[in-house]
């Protein structure tokens, strides 16, 4: 049986971490870079700065020296306790605001480009106190919640639930890193009520199967897409109303999605949370009205945040298109983006199609070039479909352009930790440079 963290233990430990801050000098404002795997220890430091205006950088502890290093030197902490945030949990305690009054820092961790800090600096009473309420009222979190983290809590979505959570009275369960048998006991024998995850996390669940899932309130998903066969097989595994996804990034968090809203529209990614509003351009590129305790900047980065902003909406790149109801639909991101005899394919469009097929699991869509028309969409699927027959399903559901030239067999996709498919990586995983 793993201990969950109470809130009660959780804040007595921030309190002591906020004293050791203190007590070295660090004010609010400042850089504490934590690299510690999940841990008790790393949540109450965490919180503990938090509550105190102190900013951590939670990077991967899994980095490569050189990159740990570079990330450092750019966030220019006050502080680095690296893999020991227990450290910090002296006898002496200080006193905490009651609610966290900045944001980590992240660095992005997208498939292309350098990382980018997301800079959020020291908020106002009013807009922190904004801030921890509405993810704590649009997820529901509560004293009688318990928590289930299955992904690093060095990204934003799986620390930002178990920060709210315990802010909210309930419990965390860190069972360690993933793995489908030990998570299927902990949800079966602990009964946690909430949960982020990845649909890989689903997927490798639901086929582990003996997962008794009947102590859910809330199962939220995101940082992927979910292929359309694996999201019915959870709506129908979970208890009703208990599935839900968001679209979001580390920067900014967009849509929310309940359960009959994506029985309404199958595939799409839901609608604006609560003060906000979506659009796309011109060009498709989606753009979102945030309230002022989320906006963000990139750290040093002028010219970045520049790119990103215009008044008081947003963008991260992403296309896709809003329909009149306000739902809103993914056709992935612009780096993604195939130019192919100068028709713009849009890879998760063709993946929809290739999911559908009863015999693929999930799949990839990517171009190479190609020297008579640009590029040529080229696609890597799970499953055991024979690629002449999926050939096939493709030719009769889209346009000449759109249809994968090559369909290669993979028994997974090369994926970031956060479950993002990193599609940069896959000629070289199929040798396809040239082909």
């Amino acid at each position: 049986m793993i201990a969950p963290i109470t809130a009660a233990d959780s804040e007595r430990d921030q309190r002591r971490a906020a004293a050791a801050l203190g007590a070295v000098g660090l004010r609010a404002g400042d850089r504490l870079v934590l690299s510690a795997v999940a841990s008790p220890e790393l949540v109450a430091v965490v919180l503990g700065a938090l509550r105190t205006g102190i900013v951590p950088v939670v990077l991967d502890p899994g980095l490569p020296g050189a990159e740990r290093a570079a990330l450092v030197e750019d966030a220019d902490p006050g502080l680095d306790v690296g893999g020991d945030p227990g450290r910090l949990l002296g006898d002496r305690e200080a006193d905490l605001a009651d609610v966290p009054l900045a944001r980590p820092m992240h660095y992005t961790s997208g498939t292309t480009g350098r990382r980018k800090g997301v800079w959020s600096g020291v908020l106002a009473e009013d807009d922190a106190r904004a801030l921890a309420a509405e993810e704590i009222d649009l997820w529901g979190f509560g004293p009688h919640d318990r928590h289930l983290v299955l992904s690093p809590l060095h990204h934003s979505a799986p620390l930002r639930f178990a920060v709210h959570t315990l802010l909210a009275g309930g419990e965390v369960l860190l069972p360690g890193p993933f793995d489908a048998g030990r998570a299927a006991e902990v949800i079966s024998t602990q009964r946690p009520t909430t949960t982020f995850c990845v649909p890989t996390h689903l997927q490798r669940l639901l086929a582990h199967g003996n997962v008794d899932w009947s102590s859910f309130r809330r199962l939220v998903h995101a940082g992927a897409p979910c292929p359309e066969p694996l999201k019915r097989a959870v709506l129908a595994a979970l208890p009703d109303g208990s599935v839900w996804e968001f679209y979001g990034s580390t920067e900014a968090q967009f849509t929310v999605c309940s359960p009959d809203d994506w029985l309404a529209h199958p595939g799409s990614v839901g609608r604006a949370r609560p003060g906000r509003r979506l659009d796309a351009d011109e060009g498709g590129q989606l753009w979102c009205a945030v309230p002022r305790w989320a906006r963000f900047e990139y750290w040093r980065a002028p010219e970045k945040t520049a790119a990103a902003w215009r008044g008081d909406r947003v963008t991260v790149g992403d296309l896709g298109r809003v329909d009149d109801d306000g739902t809103v639909w993914l056709d992935g991101r612009r780096e993604d983006l195939v130019i192919s005899g100068g028709v713009n394919v849009y890879p998760a469009e063709v993946e929809a199609v290739l999911d559908a097929h009863p015999d693929v699991v999930e799949s990839a869509v990517f171009g190479l070039p190609d020297e008579e028309w640009g590029q040529r969409v080229v696609a890597a699927y799970v499953g055991t479909a024979d690629p002449d027959e999926l050939a096939r399903w493709a030719r009769e559901r889209l346009s000449p352009a759109k249809r994968p030239k090559r369909l290669h067999r993979l028994g997974e996709l090369p994926r970031t930790s956060t479950g993002k498919v990193r599609r940069l990586d896959l000629p070289d995983v199929l040798g396809a440079a040239g082909g």
